[in-house]
């Protein structure tokens, strides 16, 4: 029997918030499964999130993952990449599979859109008229041209197993935000592609993103790793944990003297008691 192929697998916090225990799960299972296949662990910055990005917590992410006991390597962070980005996307326009969107949030709910499984499922109004040169627009994936373009496809999760492609719950999702180059869906795409990733590793609260990534990845002819993602960390009400929601940080524990090393095997333990 062939053992498997070392996994490349990356922890890529945005710098809009200290870490908290949460990614401090994701960074020590990402690592944990690199390592015990002889593989690397990659750190990336997804640093492209306009003025909410604080480029000095990059250096504070680091300490955070030396304090937890873990080793990684660096890779180029997100801002270095945007050319790429405009390249992925300008292909995609190309090919009439992106169209403009001028809609604000507002107008998407007053429209009537209904949740998906990854909020608001667009309801498609600018894909029926043609949009207002003058106002700012997204750009979003037109899911009914893109699976006609690639037809049907899979990906594997470790736990959960193989997954048809379905994009009914996200709709046209955006791949170019009004104020970005990039939205997540196409730069961590492009990302995992050039870092060489082929371990996935993330929370559940993104298994549907996993759809458009698959999508996306037969769209521009990249490489098609396997997908990780473990269940999430929850607080006392029941919610996992958030920057937004003001989860405590791990600079505050490293700050007060804990012990990284053991917080680090304490989540080892908890993530065996939530079976994976």
């Amino acid at each position: 029997m062939v053992d498997p192929a070392p996994f490349v697998t990356r922890f890529a916090p945005s710098p809009n918030g200290r870490l908290h225990l949460g990614h401090a799960l994701s960074a020590i299972i990402a690592h944990d499964l690199a390592k015990a296949s002889g593989g690397r662990f990659l750190l990336r910055i997804e640093d492209i999130d306009g003025p909410r990005s604080q480029p000095e917590l990059a250096d504070e992410f680091r300490r955070d993952l030396e304090w937890l006991g873990l080793e990684w390597e660096d890779v180029p962070a997100q801002s270095t990449r945007l050319a790429s980005y405009a390249a992925a996307a300008e292909a995609l326009k190309a090919r009439v599979l992106l169209y403009p969107c001028t809609c604000t949030r507002k107008q998407i709910e007053e429209a009537g859109a209904i949740d998906g499984s990854d909020g608001l499922i667009y309801p498609g109004t600018c894909k029926r008229i043609a949009s207002d040169p003058a106002l700012p627009a997204a750009w979003r994936l037109d899911a009914e041209k893109a699976l006609a373009e690639t037809g049907p496809l899979v990906w594997e999760d470790e736990l959960a197993g193989s997954q048809a492609v379905d994009l009914s719950g996200l709709g046209d999702v955006v791949l170019v935000r009004k104020d970005l180059p990039a939205s997540y869906h196409l730069a961590v795409t492009l990302d995992d592609a050039a870092d060489g990733v082929t371990l996935v590793t993330r929370g559940a609260d993104l298994f549907a993103a996993s759809h458009v990534h698959r999508t996306l990845q037969a769209l521009l002819g990249l490489p098609v790793p396997r997908w990780y993602h473990h269940p999430l960390i929850m607080d006392e009400s029941g919610e996992k944990l958030a920057k937004r929601r003001g989860s405590p940080a791990l600079a505050e524990r490293r700050e007060a003297g804990e012990d990284g090393r053991m917080l680090a095997e304490q989540l080892r333990v908890q993530l065996l008691s939530l079976g994976t």
